[in-house]
């Protein structure tokens, strides 16, 4: 292709000249050509600038103050409406918690330099400005890179393909936004761009949870520019948040990472330089999440786990000496008080099935984790996987309890006397 496009310029500038002197009538209709080529060719070779893997990691080794791994984190949906919900959880504010734990954790490491687009107030003034001021030009330049896209199907270089998973598809104000915040990303020179969202599905009876559960990361499609940047990056928060959570079982995100081309957060239509993926942490119904004693644990040990996998991609020796000696927030615990069949869901019990999981024992042999996901609810999972602990530790006397014998046993593996 660029080939032709030399050949073409060459034809024209020298050839032309001549051409409007000696045949002016025959000369005005290659001039229009041209025009109109020009036009063609300007809609498919915008100037592209993918971050790539080297250098990312090549910032981070810097060392310098004035090199930093540039991360935006962006809460999903609308500050005041958008996302799912379940009872009294609600999808854009879970979201706006974790994404502030996670800035928390990546601020410690001074050589992240960490935005967010929200918080509980709404819009940072940043972007909520650039917003008022470029409403305009977003508009333009979204439209410009969609009929990049569509020039370069017609030119045989890019396929449109099917998306595992259908979405639902956000009004033209929301999508605007988050073009323009793929647009401000690149201005501002981001490297890795975070979406943080809890999923959902739809289904006959919206009052009662649903049978999926798990995180799944959403990554631009192979054809996409910033994608082989993204899905290295995905694959090492992958195996940090799978460690303790399951995977979506949802059909179409059972892989853990999924490519797609729709999704404007992961870059659609190439509007997206930096490595940008998408994370469903889990599903909005899903215990953990709507009881307020479990979710802000839940989120922030989910936060963690990200800041760890994301530290792996860049230095992992540093990221095994970070996360030792438990790569998770739920423990050190300190149990103090029995634990029975009607004590109520909380830290406490999400702390159990943590430990339980460490132990080796959790989920119970013939389950699996969506089968058993952390909850912090003492359920039929739980009370079988304490059994085992129990048994391994020929503790007696104490089935379906967590007793005096058996918060001794926790505390000395896994309380906080044990640092």
């Amino acid at each position: 292709m660029r080939y032709l496009i030399a050949t073409f310029l060459a034809v024209s500038f020298f050839g032309l000249p001549w051409l409007a002197v000696n045949y002016p009538g025959p000369a005005q209709s290659v001039f229009s050509a041209i025009e109109e080529a020009g036009d063609q060719v300007a809609a498919v070779f915008f100037e592209h600038r993918p971050k790539t893997i080297a250098e990312i990691q090549g910032r981070y080794k810097a060392r310098s103050m004035d090199t930093k791994v540039r991360i935006l984190i962006v809460p999903g949906h609308e500050p005041t409406e958008g996302g799912t919900s379940f009872d009294v959880a609600k999808e854009r504010d879970i979201v706006v918690l974790l994404a502030k734990e996670l800035k928390t954790f990546l601020e410690k490491n001074n050589r992240y330099e960490v935005f967010v687009t929200r918080d509980e107030k709404g819009w940072t003034p940043e972007f909520f400005e650039y917003f008022e001021k470029n409403w305009e030009e977003i508009i333009a330049w979204q439209d410009s890179r969609k009929k990049e896209v569509r020039r370069l199907i017609e030119l045989g270089e890019f396929e449109r393909s099917i998306p595992l998973v259908e979405h639902i598809t956000a009004p033209t104000d929301m999508a605007m936004r988050l073009y323009g915040i793929n647009k401000w990303s690149s201005e501002n020179d981001m490297d890795i761009v975070i979406h943080v969202h809890l999923n959902d599905y739809v289904r006959s009876n919206r009052l009662e949870a649903g049978v999926h559960s798990g995180f799944a990361i959403y990554v631009p499609e192979s054809q996409y520019y910033n994608s082989t940047t993204t899905s290295v990056l995905a694959k090492t928060i992958l195996k940090r948040l799978s460690k303790y959570n399951p995977v979506s079982n949802l059909p179409g995100e059972r892989g853990g990472i999924i490519e797609d081309q729709e999704l404007i957060a992961v870059g659609s239509y190439n509007t997206s330089d930096a490595a940008s993926m998408l994370i469903e942490y889990g599903y909005i119904y899903e215990p953990q999440f709507v009881n307020p004693e479990t979710r802000g644990l839940a989120v922030k040990d989910l936060a963690y786990q990200t800041y760890i996998g994301l530290l792996d991609f860049f230095d992992a020796t540093s990221a095994t000496n970070v996360a030792r000696f438990y790569d998770t927030v739920a423990l050190p615990h300190e149990w103090r008080e029995k634990i029975v069949t009607r004590t109520p869901e909380g830290s406490d019990v999400f702390a159990l099935q943590t430990a339980l999981l460490l132990e080796g024992v959790y989920p119970p042999s013939d389950k699996n984790k969506n089968d058993c996901p952390r909850t912090g609810r003492l359920g039929p999972c739980t009370k079988r996987s304490l059994s085992d602990f129990q048994k391994r530790y020929n503790i007696t006397g104490e089935t379906d309890i967590i007793g005096d014998k058996t918060l001794e046993k926790l505390n000395e593996r896994y309380g906080k006397g044990v640092f």
